[in-house]
């Protein structure tokens, strides 16, 4: 049984463009990165040679101890304690709704205000806890034009990229949420065999969007996940997918470092073209040379390639064995995904029996090929399904309305 929480506050005014009354906010010290916090403290008249200490000082506060209220960093004198709060703010957006699966997945709706003259927009964010490891999926785009006939995601239109700020906020609301802050760095680390389904410990760049279309903000975003003296993910816990955006992968390599993730799903460019469009710009020989010369590829270091099951379409024997040879000689492991059916789709789960058997094939053949277990689909949480909440509202407005016109 699934749980919906509604957390909207009604007493929040929106105007008529959309614009929520906080939105004419301060600009936000989280998802700034050094440089720009020590520029933001020099602005405020801190002493250069104080600008160090004080940008770890902060830096502590919001990424280790996840603090609100300017209030709360005590170890800061009183006064800049209070310039800080009447230039800047450390607020969280505001989450419209929280939905809790059967299974224990849980999916938040995020509202952030407006950018300049745009509306208000609305993101998905799920978190999957498991026996060892609590994963969470983080959105870096409002909608996607990518188009990926397979993905409920891909039905709704792009409507902006998002910021670094609003990237990073999907992981630290979703550690307040989870209790992850309140937990000591000593705490975390005897932890870590043990996270009771609490701890954040890996982020998967799988959530709306295609990250390598937002590649600025993800970057900035990433590299301040894995600060060292702050969120202090490992660069082998943050995993970036793409449907095969290849300039954007060797920069990726080159100047982020994380794990990559290839959205295939398909063997050969004219079925490719079908399912993931973008093939017809990056066909799969540039995709995969890009991949093969990807900096730091080693048995240590591999692939993933996601493979979602699509009934009768790529879910054959020969399917199998051409996959294999189409990534002879990476590093890889191949992550197939049960489809996730979604209203409108056209496609169908391939049968279990032969997701098995493809499975088998792939490993005989040397390659881990984990079926990936499907997670929050009673909440449309699961690969492939998310997709704003006011967007889908939108549509059950429509359909409503072409309801009651035909009954007339």
């Amino acid at each position: 049984m699934s749980v919906s929480i509604d957390l909207k506050n009604p007493a929040e005014s929106v105007d008529s463009a959309g614009r929520s009354a906080k939105s004419a906010a301060k600009p936000n010290l989280i998802g700034m990165d050094r440089d720009e916090l020590s520029a933001a403290l020099e602005q405020l008249g801190v002493p250069a040679k104080q600008l160090r200490m004080r940008v770890s000082q902060i830096w502590q506060w919001l990424y280790v101890r996840g603090v609100t209220d300017f209030s709360e960093m005590n170890n800061i004198a009183k006064g800049l304690r209070s310039d800080l709060a009447e230039r800047f703010s450390v607020k969280r957006p505001e989450v419209i709704e929280e939905q809790v699966s059967s299974d224990g997945t849980r999916k938040w709706l995020f509202r952030f205000p407006s950018r300049g003259e745009g509306k208000a927009v609305e993101v998905e964010t799920v978190y999957i806890p498991e026996e060892n490891r609590g994963t969470l999926c983080i959105s870096s785009q409002v909608g996607c034009t990518l188009n990926c006939t397979f993905c409920h995601t891909g039905t709704q239109k792009l409507v902006r990229n998002l910021t670094a700020e609003e990237i990073l906020m999907q992981l630290i609301v979703a550690r307040d949420r989870l209790g992850d802050f309140a937990v000591s760095t000593v705490q975390r680390s005897n932890q870590d065999k043990d996270i009771d389904g609490r701890k954040v410990s890996n982020i998967v760049m799988m959530g709306m969007g295609e990250p390598l279309y937002n590649f600025d903000n993800v970057k900035k975003a990433l590299l301040i996940a894995i600060d060292g003296d702050g969120l202090a993910l490992s660069r082998r816990r943050v995993t970036l997918s793409t449907s095969g955006v290849v300039p954007g992968i060797v920069r990726t390599g080159e100047e982020i470092g994380v794990m990559l993730a290839i959205s295939l799903h398909a063997t050969r460019d004219e079925l490719r073209d079908e399912l993931v469009p973008i093939n017809k710009k990056y066909p799969l020989r540039e995709l995969l040379d890009a991949c093969r010369n990807f900096e730091g590829l080693s048995n240590a270091r591999r692939i993933t390639f996601e493979y979602v099951m699509l009934k009768d379409v790529n879910d054959s024997l020969e399917d199998a064995k051409e996959l294999v040879a189409l990534l002879r000689g990476i590093p890889a492991k191949i992550n197939l995904i049960p489809f996730n059916p979604w209203p409108g789709s056209g496609y169908a789960c391939s049968d279990w029996e032969k997701i098995e058997k493809f499975a088998d094939f792939i490993n005989q053949c040397g390659y881990a090929s984990p079926i990936r277990k499907p997670r929050g689909r009673d909440i449309l949480a699961a690969c492939g399904q998310l997709k704003s909440e006011s967007e889908k509202l939108r549509i059950k407005e429509r359909l409503a309305l072409e309801n009651s016109v035909t009954s007339v």
